[in-house]
């Protein structure tokens, strides 16, 4: 089975194929930096950061690229209430969420351009999209003319008419210079006090939206494969790139546009405006990173997931379990576990969830069920943790939990037991026993055994060929 992913902009899931074959082109919109990241960042960033470790696996060589929006009225606001430059608070917060990125064992991106270092480009795409009769000035403003663009509202499925200005949350306070409501500013003249740049409109600032599009541009090319970001920017920021990229590329801005679901809390969504949110590094002082991690990986990305103690409190007990499942092999050898030799069961179970539209939950239940061999393996008799059998599981389990899911594995405690204590004489005297009356058909003394070996935890299997194993439950 090859990978299908959810193409928002058809509206179906499609076979994935690269414009360019073995290589992939991954644009993910990034933080607007004024704050820490909350819980709706990391889910975003963790199922991109999966998608791309993924798309690694299958031999594409991933050209990831994030942006950093750090320059936006938000920011400004913010600089403006503490009475500092607006690089302050811009680099308070890069520094912030570059390190609460790194607890949840997310990727750097291959490149991270930042708005205000990408100007020049974003003028040059301003004056191409006046030129082709896509923009215009107004009132020291220039504005997208959204009823140039035919296609405008095919990714949102939306018509003009259903559509509202400043659905994105910010304000929109100069509808008098427009010429429809819902044209949207490329470029802002400068107000007293604020940042500005030279343009051939006046000193002034790039608008939100014409930001990505430039970086796209300049760090991509004309036309890239994939395109993510959470579901609340499909309406007016990505509709607002591919309205402002396509007229002048005269190609797709990306092939694949895919979106992730909200976080939300008693219903709502997770966001800064509602206050119901809280930060990453809040919750990652409650539960370890890679439970969070799990948490956010055991929904569908394409689903909303709600933040609750329990959902979380599971997380951190599953995290646990996958852990325990790993320290029963040899620890030392984790960090140079090959891809070669994995369980082939396994690993064609695992890649069929991860080929259906990158369906974590699947992929994750298929690693819990290895756990749950391996720990069958290891507590029985035998000395089956070193056989090919065991090896191979847990080979495979290190493998694509760390590799594909990003999971990160703790060492094991100094001080803990060994976890899987050798069979005592005795009860090696009680199993032969047992055998013996079996032999000479003396069940009752045979069951005697078993129970008083169940008393003890130990679970006996008899298998064909009179062999006995048995399991410490």
């Amino acid at each position: 089975m090859s990978l299908t992913v959810y193409n928002t902009r058809t509206r179906r899931l499609e076979p994935f194929v690269s414009q360019t074959p073995g290589l992939v082109k991954m644009y993910v919109c990034g933080v607007t930096v004024y704050d820490y990241c909350h819980l709706g960042h990391a889910r975003s960033y963790v199922v991109w950061d999966v998608v791309r470790r993924y798309l690694e696996y299958l031999g594409y060589d991933v050209q990831h690229v994030q942006n950093i929006t750090d320059i936006d009225d938000k920011i400004l606001r913010r600089a403006q209430a503490e009475g500092v430059p607006m690089q302050v608070i811009t680099e308070r917060y890069i520094q912030a969420c570059t390190e609460d990125l790194a607890r949840l064992n997310i990727l750097p991106a291959k490149d991270t351009p930042r708005a205000t270092e990408t100007i020049p480009e974003i003028i040059q795409l301003i004056q191409r999209l006046e030129t082709l009769g896509y923009a215009y000035a107004s009132g020291g403003d220039v504005y997208y003319a959204v009823e140039r663009f035919p296609g405008y509202g095919t990714l949102s499925g939306r018509s003009l008419e259903q559509m509202q200005a400043g659905a994105s949350g910010r304000v929109d306070d100069e509808i008098a210079h427009k010429r429809h409501p819902l044209d949207f500013a490329l470029w802002k003249a400068a107000k007293p006090g604020e940042p500005a740049w030279d343009s051939p409109w006046g000193p002034g600032r790039p608008g939100w939206h014409i930001e990505c599009s430039a970086m796209i541009y300049k760090t991509l090319g004309p036309s890239i494969d994939i395109h993510t970001g959470g579901s609340d920017l499909i309406f007016p920021h990505h509709e607002n790139e591919i309205a402002q990229s396509e007229p002048v590329t005269q190609k797709p801005l990306a092939r694949y546009w895919l979106h992730n679901g909200f976080v939300t809390v008693a219903g709502e969504k997770m966001s800064k405006s509602l206050g119901n949110f809280r930060t990453i590094r809040d919750v990652l002082t409650e539960y370890a990173p890679m439970a969070l991690r799990l948490w956010i990986l055991q929904s569908h990305y394409r689903q909303p997931i709600e933040a609750t103690p329990p959902a979380l409190q599971a997380a951190q007990s599953g995290w646990h379990t996958l852990q325990q499942a790993v320290w029963l092999g040899d620890w030392d050898a984790v960090p140079t576990v090959p891809k070669d030799d994995l369980d082939p069961q396994v690993r064609t179970e695992f890649e069929t969830a991860m080929n259906a539209d990158f369906n974590t939950p699947a992929a994750v239940a298929v690693l819990f069920g290895v756990a749950k061999q391996l720990k069958r393996l290891a507590h029985s008799g035998n000395g089956h943790r070193h056989t090919p059998e065991f090896q191979r599981l847990w080979r495979t389990l290190v493998y694509l939990g760390q590799t594909v899911l990003g999971l990160k594995f703790d060492p094991p405690p100094a001080s803990t037991p060994p976890q899987v204590p050798d069979i005592s004489e005795e009860i090696a005297a009680l199993i032969a026993q047992r055998q013996e009356a079996r032999r000479q058909k003396n069940y009752a003394e045979a069951d005697r055994i078993r129970e008083l070996l169940a008393a003890q935890g130990i679970r006996l299997v008899d298998k064909p060929g009179g062999v006995t194993e048995w399991y410490r439950e």
